[in-house]
This record gives C-alpha cells, structure tokens and sequence, in this order.
C-alpha cells in the first residue's frame, strides 16, 4: 500500500523447480480439427531452479535460471538483482516467503564478510506469513509463466533459459501488471490471527 519510490523499488521475489523432461517419442504434430499427440513416456534430464522478481509498480520482471536450488544460488540471484537490477536504489524492499534459504546469512555464506554485509544493507525483507505465500506477487507471475510459456516439456537447462527470457522480454515490453485486489482492511480481517494481541 506504500506508494512508489524509485529509490526504494518494491520487488516480490519467489522460486520454484522445473523438471526438465524430453520426449521418447516423436509427439504428433498439429493437423486441422486435430491436437498434438503427445505420447506420455518421457525421459527425466533433472531439475532446474527459478528465481522470480516482480516489481509490480512498473511491471517487470526477471527470471534468473539456475541447476540448483541452495543458499549460494539465492544469495547470488539477489546480488544480480542489488547489482544489475537496481544498482542506483537506496535500498530494495523485498516481499518474499520463509523458505530456509531465504535470510540474511546466505550472503555470509557466499561471499567475503565486507561484501555480505553490502548485500545484507542494500535490502529491506517483508517475509509473507507461513502458509500465506499466495500474498507475495511473484506466485502470480510465476502462474502465468507456466500456462503460458513452460507447462510443457522442456528437454534442457538452455532451452528453459531462452524460452523464459523471449516470454520475460514481451511481457516487460507491454509492461503488465498484476491487479492486485487485496487491501489492507482485507488484510485485517482476513489475517486477524496474526496480529498479536492487546490485553486490557
């Protein structure tokens, strides 16, 4: 509800796997009147890693790939974003869940000391409460992601990579936004059991 401050940029970030699968069969194509046949035997190639950022104020988003999924590869995806992203910003304010790989002392654990504590300056974490991660933005975004571009096989890391940044660079170029219609009087109703109590 804050209004926006390009010094301080809102950016809701979120992550999710990728299998990615090959088919064993040669699927058939699209006729008219006709779907494409796909044959349901398929061979496994692993998983990969999505990191997702949304600012929703100006409706971009970044999608950065990665082969696996730990405290390194999250604290390495935020410098990009501190860096690349957003290197002019006073500070990032950052809407994310509680996932374990998620806090501050990933960047310890990635970088020099000095350098960590850079990163660990630069930004501003809102965690979404357990099981309230549907609040953070970049669900939604990685929604449309997958019905629009990646529900389907992909057989390899660099295929996965490319299909996202063409989708990632049209819906960047039409600049679109999520409608967010929760406020913050729904917020006090429906998330009453986490505001703390006052006894009299």
């Amino acid at each position: 509800m804050q209004p926006e401050n390009p010094k301080r940029p809102l950016v809701c970030m979120d992550e999710c796997p990728k299998q990615l699968l090959s088919d064993i069969q040669e699927p058939i194509p699209i006729q008219p009147g006709k779907k494409r046949k796909i044959d349901y035997g398929y061979k496994r190639h692993g998983v990969a890693n999505l990191f997702m950022f949304f600012e929703p104020f100006r409706g971009q988003r970044h999608v950065k790939v990665t082969s696996s999924r730990t405290r390194i590869d999250w604290a390495e995806a935020m410098r990009e974003l501190s860096d690349d992203q957003y290197p002019e910003a006073e500070k990032i304010i950052v809407v994310l869940d509680n996932l374990n790989t998620h806090t501050p002392a990933a960047f310890y654990l990635a970088f020099e000391p000095q350098e960590a504590r850079r990163l660990v300056n630069r930004f501003e974490f809102h965690f979404t409460p357990k099981h309230g991660s549907w609040l953070n933005m970049a669900e939604i975004e990685f929604s449309v992601l997958s019905r629009q571009c990646i529900k389907r096989r992909i057989p390899d890391e660099q295929t996965l990579n490319d299909e996202i940044l063409a989708w990632v660079d049209e819906r960047n170029s039409k600049g679109v936004k999520v409608n967010w219609r929760f406020t913050t009087s729904d917020a006090r109703i429906k998330l009453k059991h986490l505001y703390p109590k006052i006894d009299d």
